[in-house]
């Protein structure tokens, strides 16, 4: 009876408000990832000095491909090797955009991606703003004859990012819409939340519109509103861009072989290729910088993990999502295989938060890691995982992903723009992240779990 007393005590008592649970210890693993020196920042700076803008097709492209081969080797990355894909060649040339009326001032512009080219003279036409999304779905056919579609919708500022996929697919929209209303050219207030004079790029899609496309400044956006409000507006607009045959690129894979279930890979994502106007710095060498520093920083722990943490540098993200579609073709007999992916795109700030996407039974076990991430001030969040772009298809196929959420606040002040440099790197927040990403890939790859498939109806992303 004395034992029944006990056990009932301790049934109570964990039910009795202010009671808690006792932590469970840290794994040694943990506590030497979390106080490790990083070098995900010099792995950034050099990609991005070795290499230059590595736009898919590009000779900086090549040198990308090269200098990550090399890198892993050096890292002592096992199973090193490349695997081809086929990517678009698009080649941007001179851009001007000058208003002519009703005064006489060159605007910063930028080409979007794949955007047909003017004449060398230009295009000319009055300009008709479209202010919300709403507003741009409604464009009605021929409204928009001999004129240039203006869609000014600004971006919203914030921590995770939410910002950006509310206005991203502008991008895409504009230049539909533009087509549909008889436009000659459209141009977009660029995706990005600086005041710098400096165009933001990005793709138009897998089937961009055939009319020239780009971006303003928004500093520019704001000048070309204000004059609107006030009477007509003309641009001439002159993006001398143009389209080459599809050439070859690489996916570059390398391996931290598992101790116990070499067959079961927990997959490590970011891509190697950047837009053509800065160095893709942020987007994404501070990614490739994580996740080689990752499989490093695994490297130097007394066991590795049970599991294999493959490294995949993904080609051609901006352009295409070549290199996530070939991997996931390539590879799709052993997606089985695959019970977690994980993906760093999203510059170099501090991680905040991780959720992951899979079973239910997944999620529960997943939350019990909450402990172990908060010296790293790091949560363990419910709500499901979305997955890097380059996973997309991976998802889509049924495999789990887990994020980790970087501090977004600053990340699109530079993003597909020329400022996007080395010297933009947080090499302290950088390194917090690397840090994060390491303890959760060794969770994934150590602790056993059963991540199961993305239910059927969750595997389509949102943004």
């Amino acid at each position: 009876m004395k034992n029944v007393a006990v056990v009932v005590l301790l049934f109570v008592a964990c039910r009795t408000p202010g009671f808690r649970e006792q932590t469970p210890p840290q794994p040694a693993e943990l506590t030497q990832l979390q106080g490790s020196q990083t070098q995900s920042a010099a792995l950034a700076t050099s990609l991005c000095d070795s290499a230059g803008p590595r736009f898919s097709g590009s000779a900086g492209d090549a040198l990308g491909v090269t200098w990550a081969v090399e890198t892993m080797k050096q890292l002592g990355l096992q199973n090193v090797h490349t695997e081809p894909v086929t990517v678009p060649r698009w080649v941007r040339g001179r851009e001007e955009a000058r208003i002519t009326s009703p005064i006489d001032q060159l605007v910063a512009v930028t080409a979007l991606g794949h955007s047909t080219p003017t004449s060398d003279t230009g295009v000319e036409g009055e300009l008709v703003e479209v202010e919300s999304l709403d507003a741009l779905d409604a464009v009605k056919p021929g409204t928009l004859a001999g004129k240039i579609l203006f869609v000014n919708i600004p971006m919203r500022r914030t921590v995770d990012g939410s910002g950006y996929g509310a206005v991203a697919r502008i991008r895409r929209l504009a230049g539909m819409q533009a087509v549909v209303g008889g436009a000659i050219a459209s141009v977009i207030r660029s995706v990005g939340t600086d005041q710098n004079r400096l165009g933001h790029t990005g793709s138009q899609g897998a089937d961009p519109a055939k009319l020239p496309a780009g971006a303003l400044a928004t500093s520019d956006a704001d000048l070309v509103h204000r004059l609107l409000k006030k009477g007509p507006v003309k641009l001439r607009l002159t993006l001398v861009s143009r389209e080459e045959a599809p050439t070859q690129s690489m996916n570059v894979v390398g391996e931290v072989v598992g101790r116990e279930k070499p067959e079961e890979v927990v997959l490590l994502g970011a891509h190697l290729d950047s837009w053509d106007l800065g160095t893709g710095a942020l987007d994404d060498a501070a990614g490739v910088g994580i996740v080689l520093d990752v499989a490093r920083l695994l490297k130097t722990l007394p066991r590795v993990p049970k599991r294999t943490v493959r490294v995949v540098l993904f080609a051609n993200e901006e352009n295409g999502l070549g290199g996530g579609k070939e991997y996931a073709k390539a590879h799709e007999a052993e997606l089985a295989k695959v019970v977690v992916a994980m993906e760093a795109d999203m510059g170099s700030d501090k991680a905040r938060a991780t959720r992951v996407l899979g079973s239910d039974a997944a999620r529960a076990q997943f939350l019990t890691w909450a402990p172990w991430l908060t010296p790293l001030d790091v949560r363990v969040e419910s709500d499901g995982a979305e997955g890097g772009a380059d996973l997309s298809v991976m998802r889509a196929a049924g495999v789990p992903v887990i994020d980790v959420r970087q501090d977004a606040s600053r990340y699109f002040d530079f993003h597909h723009t020329a400022n996007d440099t080395v010297e933009k790197i947080d090499a302290d927040q950088l390194a917090q992240a690397t840090r994060t990403f390491a303890s959760v890939a060794w969770l994934a790859a150590e602790q056993g779990v059963d991540f199961g498939r993305v239910a059927e109806d969750a595997r389509a992303r949102k943004k």
